[in-house]
């Protein structure tokens, strides 16, 4: 009979050790979950962030391209500008 009580102690005790254990490991889950929703979170505002700055970085892709084309534009103004001078200069010459 007291080795009964004995055997009903050990697995009383180690009933409560896991119940212990079970606590400790749901709250952990608990607040990793929690950690994983913050996480979440946190890489939707990156991804939103990220796609700011691809806009942002098209948008100057494309204005330094609209400031070269212009660039360009404005040098071969000057140089027809000058071949025409050239032409006058000649057409006096052969006058």
């Amino acid at each position: 009979m007291k080795d009964l009580s004995i055997l009903i102690s050990g697995i009383e005790y180690k009933v409560r050790k896991l119940l212990d254990q079970q606590i400790k490991i749901e709250s952990e889950n608990f607040k990793l979950l929690n950690e994983k929703k913050e996480l979440l979170n946190v890489i939707e505002k990156q991804k939103i962030n990220l796609k700011h700055l691809e806009e942002k970085s098209k948008i100057l892709k494309i204005a330094k391209n609209f400031e070269t084309n212009k660039r360009t534009k404005d040098a071969k103004h000057k140089i027809n500008e000058l071949v025409r001078e050239i032409d006058k200069c000649i057409s006096f010459l052969n006058t």
